[in-house]
């Protein structure tokens, strides 16, 4: 009960509490009408804000707008996703890097498209040159392992490459692929360069115990600066030794050959297994792109004709029609392009035919007759007849076929200039009237105007001397001063010690009578003109490297007239050179492009992109027209034959620069504008280059001899040829050996490339002061100080000065510089002029003497085979 007492009085206790609550409420309602009853009787207006109020910033939301303002103003339209700056980076580097990967599968495809194409039926058959490095070493039994029917299957003997005796086809129908081999011969450099130009692979057959000799060096060197395609170490003999000399005998080769071929593998080629084992490799090892050649259709004879002129046409020329057969390579064949016979020139083709081919890799028709188990079959007894089956593909259009024009034309108005202004006619009329001369009694003013006088006559002659004089006076001069040297010499010997060397001369006489027929026959292979000029250019080349451009004032002319084609400049590297300048006549021959870059991209870009005319892997025959039948005689005298199409513009001349590096084996000196033999590319002539520095400015130092620690910039007339393309450069013995002197690669054709020839005038200071000097020998009349005063003057010690004034009559002259000289030390002054190669451009090079083998006559006596 007392519980129910207590939750009742907590009850009363609430209830009590919440009408409290109500009416406190209550009053303040009642309260609030009341104050506004009050106010609306008053009539009481509010406060406004005058024009000084503070007005603080709203506050900023942003440019962004909510969820729902942008569904209210949307009114459910759905607007583009755009993206954002990071998304559009996301995206812009995944397109880049599909596009990177499309390009790379795309490569990749190309790759093996043309890896399938060789020796397939698509393609061309696969050509491979064996080429022996070894006197002792024959390459017949290799020939005869690879043509047996143990190579892969089935083996068909076919017509062999024209000029090479011992080439043979052989097809494979198991792996589908067809090959032609032939034997090249390295006694003829020649063509070893051409073959290897052309051939897919090389087999290069090594001695067992020494691997390659000197001359196999020699022309291990020449092909690598050419460009070497895939290759092969072939070595027999190794399963005729002992079992425990086979591997010592590999280790040795192994060693030898990993200096020029690193990692290269041999293969053993002593029985029909390892022929297969070898075919099997070239068919499917990767072959080596070389750019001089995938951009050029070029093609290997395989058969040749040759039709003289018909003299029904007009009178005989002594020329006539080449039929050149074979399979198209590289690039399609365009009869409307110039074809270039390696060794002849260029010529012109009036159609091409499509003959039988003789080599098919599938045989299922009766114009290829199947073969028995027999192996060879002979295209004569399938029941075939070429001349039945040859059909025209295409015929050159005259109104399209590119002109044979390598010059441009000279046109003798072009430097004929207007009339003369009447200013001009003043002048030479002021002129003749000063002019003063002994004329003859009775002899008119008319006729007097044309004698000539002897002084303009000689200033006449020594302005049209050309640049060879000059360069001969100097050269002169330098032989002049170093023989003076040598002669003093003997003159002081011989005037203290004649005596005494005579009487041991005569003691050797008496001891080496014994030898005196050794001697004989010694001398007897030695030619004393060819030793004197050796003598002759290493004295030069020691001059110039003990003294480099320095050259002596002559002391019988005036150096005002010796070196009146020369200037000086303040700078070399920055001084201004105009190379329109005094232009020889000679560039009035050649082509210029205005930008040679872009036109090499622009021809190769199209050269890519043609799949018109005979494609690559056709059997065709070229019909060249005009050509001289030493081309044939070539043939006959078995020497292999390849032509190939050029590039637009590849047949006319210009100025070709050639980045050269000396050959070690050669230590000759070379000297600039001596007659050389280049091999460019698929080119081979002759000319005289100049040699120059290779250096990014706009003025390029010649150099005088060929520098054996830095690559030189050779320059010559030559047609142009787009690069990239090996160089090599050879010179010739009056033995009629050559020598291989530089390797390097084609650099650029460029007729406006500065070379300066820089010459040197040395003199001695006589006095010395503090800040000037006197210095004498560097000129010997006062009128030669006066004409070269402009010239800047540096020392040998790093001064810097000028002439300030001419002393006496004797070629003495005060100089001021910018310190105190020392009393050994040498003032000098730079001239310059700018020179040109000389045009001897001749495309007829004669053939090195022939290697005879065992005997090694090709090879320079100072090869280094290191």
């Amino acid at each position: 009960m007392n519980a129910h007492r207590a939750k009742r009085g907590g009850q009363e206790e609430v209830a009590t509490k919440n009408a409290e609550v109500i009416y406190a409420i209550e009053v303040r309602v009642r309260f609030s009408r009341v104050v506004k009853m009050v106010a609306g009787s008053d009539q009481q207006q509010g406060h406004r804000a005058g024009a000084y109020k503070q007005k603080n910033k709203g506050h900023k939301h942003g440019k962004h707008r909510t969820k729902g303002e942008i569904e209210r103003e949307s009114k459910g339209r759905v607007s583009v996703t755009a993206l954002t700056k990071k998304q559009r980076k996301e995206a812009r580097k995944m397109d880049k890097r599909h596009k990177a990967n499309q390009l790379r599968r795309n490569k990749k495809d190309l790759v093996l498209t043309e890896k399938r194409r060789l020796g397939s039926r698509d393609g061309p058959p696969h050509t491979v040159a064996v080429v022996a490095l070894h006197a002792d070493v024959d390459t017949e039994p290799v020939m005869r392992l690879l043509r047996c029917d143990g190579a892969g299957g089935l083996v068909r003997e076919v017509q062999s490459v024209c000029g090479v005796p011992d080439s043979f086809g052989l097809v494979m129908p198991r792996y589908k692929q067809r090959f032609t081999f032939f034997r090249a011969d390295t006694a003829d450099l020649h063509s070893l360069l051409d073959v290897v130009k052309v051939a897919d692979s090389l087999v290069f057959v090594l001695e067992s115990t020494e691997g390659w000799d000197s001359y196999g060096e020699y022309c291990l060197s020449c092909l690598f600066a050419q460009g070497l395609p895939a290759y092969a170490l072939v070595c027999q003999g190794i399963s005729d030794l002992a079992v425990k000399k086979r591997m010592d005998s590999r280790r040795t080769l192994a060693k030898i050959s990993e200096v020029r071929f690193p990692g290269a593998r041999l293969f053993p080629l002593d029985s029909d297994q390892d022929a297969a084992l070898l075919v099997r490799h070239l068919g499917t090892q990767r072959q080596r792109r070389l750019g001089f050649r995938s951009r050029r259709s070029h093609l290997l004879a395989q058969r040749v004709s040759y039709t003289p002129n018909s003299s029904e046409c007009g009178p005989s020329t002594g020329l006539g029609t080449l039929c050149v057969s074979g399979y198209v390579r590289g690039r399609p064949l365009q009869v409307d392009r110039l074809v270039y016979i390696a060794g002849f020139g260029d010529f012109q083709l009036s159609q091409i035919d499509a003959p039988m081919d003789p080599l098919p890799l599938n045989i299922t028709s009766p114009r290829s007759a199947k073969p028995g188990k027999g192996g060879d079959v002979d295209m004569q007894d399938a029941g075939v007849d070429d001349e039945v089956s040859v059909r025209v593909l295409m015929k050159a259009d005259p109104a399209r076929v590119e002109s044979l024009q390598a010059e441009a034309v000279i046109d003798p108005m072009d430097g004929e200039q207007t009339w003369p202004t009447e200013t001009e006619l003043l002048e030479a009329e002021a002129r003749k009237i000063k002019r003063v001369m002994k004329v003859p009694k009775g002899m008119s003013d008319y006729q007097a105007t044309w004698i000539v006088d002897e002084d303009n006559e000689n200033v006449k002659e020594e302005e049209e001397s050309t640049d060879d004089d000059d360069d001969d006076d100097e050269d002169a001069m330098m032989e002049e001063s170093i023989d003076g040297e040598d002669l003093d010499s003997q003159l002081d010997t011989a005037s203290g010690f004649g005596s005494e060397e005579e009487d041991e001369e005569e003691e050797e006489l008496l001891t080496t009578s014994d030898k005196g027929g050794a001697d004989q026959r010694y001398d007897e292979h030695i030619d004393e003109v060819e030793e004197g000029e050796g003598l002759k250019r290493y004295r030069e080349a020691r001059s110039n490297e003990m003294f480099p451009d320095e050259v002596d004032t002559p002391l019988d002319k005036s150096a005002k007239t010796r070196f009146q084609r020369y200037r000086g400049l303040k700078s070399f590297r920055s001084s201004p050179w105009d190379p329109m300048e005094n232009l020889p006549v000679d560039y009035s021959r050649i082509f210029q492009f205005q930008s040679f870059e872009r036109t090499r991209r622009r021809v190769l870009a199209e050269a890519a992109q043609e799949d018109q005319g005979a494609l690559v892997g056709w059997y065709v025959t070229l019909h060249v027209v005009d050509v001289p039948p030493a081309v044939m005689e070539s043939v006959q005298a078995g020497r292999p034959l390849v032509l190939v199409s050029l590039l637009p513009h590849e047949q006319k001349m210009s100025v070709m620069h050639m980045l050269v590096r000396r050959h070690p084996s050669n230590t000759e000196p070379v000297k600039s504008k001596e007659e050389l033999i280049f091999h460019c590319g698929f080119r081979r002539f002759r000319a005289c280059p100049i040699f120059s520095q290779h250096t990014s400015a706009d003025k390029h130092k010649l150099e005088r001899f060929l520098q054996h620690d830095a690559p030189t910039v050779v320059s010559v007339y030559a047609p142009i040829t787009f690069p990239t393309a090996g160089v090599m450069v050879f010179k010739q013995r009056e033995n009629g050996m050559q020598d291989l002197v530089g390797t390097g690669t084609l650099l650029s054709c460029d007729p406006q490339r500065v070379v300066l020839k820089r010459i040197v005038l040395s003199g001695h200071p006589f006095k010395i002061n503090r800040r000037s000097a006197v210095v004498r020998y560097m000129f010997f009349n006062r009128d030669d100080i006066l004409w070269f005063k402009p010239v800047e003057l540096r020392t040998k010690w790093g001064r810097r000065g000028h002439i300030k004034e001419a002393l006496g009559t004797h070629g003495h002259m005060k100089c001021v510089f910018d310190s105190q000289l020392k009393s050994q030390d040498t003032v000098m002054m730079n001239l310059y002029k700018r020179v040109y190669p000389r045009w001897t451009y001749d495309p007829h090079v004669p053939r090195p003497l022939p290697w005879v083998k065992g005997e090694g006559t090709q090879v320079p006596d100072d090869f280094d085979m290191d």
